[in-house]
């Protein structure tokens, strides 16, 4: 286990309190023993909120709980999920010391409104903050057997950014994005709950992740189908909006470093609900033409050589650019004066002289500032929001590429024996190209293929994909990719 110490860092890091990290450490694992399971893990299919959080957006807002689609109604089974998390358990335990101990294991398995059984599991854990006396804190899983599963389920890493994760990493057998996403949607039209709001609009705002409407739409209809729900709309939202407003604090002040305000999202509705029905989508601004060879700095782990407070800046900068927020920042300029800034922030970038600059733009000034990273002494968050200028790239490119785990290649991944029930070991890394440079001046986009991981360099941002073939002779459709690199 690692020592407490790392989590009260990366508490201050993010700015939030050590027991919603500490869940996120154990929820990582909790993650990696599932997925070493031999008896669940080929039919259990991770998605929800933590999903977003541990597969796709690494900068996205925490949750607390794990949610599953079952392929095999059998699991639902109260005895066969204590003998399982009992073995996994014991497995996260040997390798961490995370205590999990069986008999604080509970599974409550009720019949749905839909007149099937799901289950809801509640794990007690002891992590490197908990307390030692009192309640210990717990996760609730969420186990449902009969949920349509519309698009094949992706293999993707799982995002972990504590120094115990094994050389590799792990993986999860999760939702495609596109259904996260309609699932999300369809969500907010059932339970109307603040953190479905906060994450559709979220998802939406992300436009080099953002999947065609066509596409999104055929999902949600089958999934709203299914539930036998009409699809969502604006109209239908409105008796719902004070109640919203009012638990808009409640329910997520606690997962986010800093609560957006409510407004901005329940107005972003009618644009999204717009594309959904196969409007014009919204018009993506292009990035900001920095100096000449300037490297964009977006990594999912950005981790930066530069002192920790300077490293909690960047985490500030980064959520507020993800939330559309203004943020205050305490700079000091070349000749040592100090003044506090409001700006809207849209890239960082490192020049050729290896300098980090912050691109921005002033609210006080009405223009754009570069912003040198190591005289950034302060930054906070505020309550207002921006309608972004330029692209902003300060969140990560997009999902992760991954390729459904139904069509992997073969002996991509293997799994031992050894060990309470064999140690499942990462799957390899994808044969990364470098995209040869085009000679023209401007901006280059690097746009992958979330099927295969073949790059395309385009001169215009364009994120659709023609037919192509792939490594494994097999041919990838026409489809959306993700955008993945900026050149200079």
């Amino acid at each position: 286990m690692i020592d407490r110490r790392e989590i009260l860092a990366e508490a201050e890091r993010l700015t939030l309190l050590p027991n919603v990290v500490e869940k996120d450490y154990v929820l990582g694992w909790m993650l990696a023993g599932i997925y070493a399971h031999p008896d669940i893990s080929g039919s259990w299919v991770f998605k929800g909120g933590t999903c977003l959080k541990k597969c796709w957006f690494e900068t996205y807002r925490f949750s607390e709980d794990l949610d599953f689609t079952l392929t095999d109604a059998a699991h639902l089974d109260g005895t066969f999920l204590k003998r399982v998390f009992g073995e996994v358990g014991q497995w996260i335990y040997d390798r961490t010391g995370i205590e999990i101990p069986a008999d604080k294991q509970n599974f409550d398995i009720y019949q749905n409104p839909r007149g099937t059984i799901s289950c809801e599991g509640k794990i007690s854990y002891l992590g490197p903050v908990s307390p030692r006396s009192g309640g210990w804190p717990r996760i609730k899983l969420d186990l449902t057997a009969d949920e349509r599963l519309v698009l094949p389920p992706v293999e993707v890493a799982v995002y972990h950014p504590y120094s115990d994760a094994p050389e590799g990493g792990f993986t999860a057998r999760a939702y495609a994005y596109e259904e996260v996403f309609a699932e999300k949607t369809r969500a907010l039209a059932e339970r109307t709950r603040p953190r479905d709001l906060y994450d559709v609009i979220n998802l939406f705002r992300n436009e080099e992740a953002r999947p065609t409407s066509t596409v999104m739409i055929d999902v949600l209809k089958q999934k709203c189908e299914h539930k036998g729900i009409d699809l969502p709309t604006l109209v239908a939202l409105e008796p719902h909006r004070e109640t919203l407003a009012g638990s808009w604090s409640n329910m997520l002040k606690h997962q986010l470093p800093s609560l957006p305000p409510w407004e901005s999202f329940w107005d972003g509705l009618p644009e999204f609900f717009d594309w959904l029905a196969g409007g014009q989508a919204p018009v993506v601004p292009a990035a900001y033409v920095g100096g000449q060879g300037e490297t964009v700095l977006r990594e999912r782990a950005l981790r930066l050589p530069i002192a920790p407070a300077r490293q909690a800046h960047v985490e500030v900068i980064r959520f507020a650019a993800a939330n559309r927020l203004l943020v205050e920042l305490d700079y000091r300029d070349v000749e040592g004066q100090r003044t506090t800034r409001i700006v809207e922030p849209y890239s960082l970038r490192q020049t050729q002289a290896g300098d980090i600059i912050l691109h921005t733009h002033d609210i006080g000034k009405n223009a754009h500032r570069g912003l040198r990273l190591d005289r950034i002494e302060g930054a906070r968050v505020t309550n207002r929001s921006f309608t972004p200028r330029h692209q902003i790239e300060l969140t990560p490119t997009g999902p992760v590429a991954v390729a459904p785990s139904t069509a992997r290649a073969p002996s991509t991944a293997t799994r031992s024996t050894s060990g309470l029930f064999g140690t499942a070991r990462p799957a390899r890394a994808p044969v990364r190209r470098s995209p040869a440079r085009l000679s023209a001046s401007g901006p280059t986009y690097v746009i992958q293929c979330p099927i295969c991981q073949k790059k395309f360099n385009r001169k215009s941002y364009d994120t659709r994909l023609n037919a192509h073939k792939n490594d494994w002779g097999g041919q990838c459709s026409g489809r959306t990719g993700y955008l993945v690199d900026t050149r200079y």
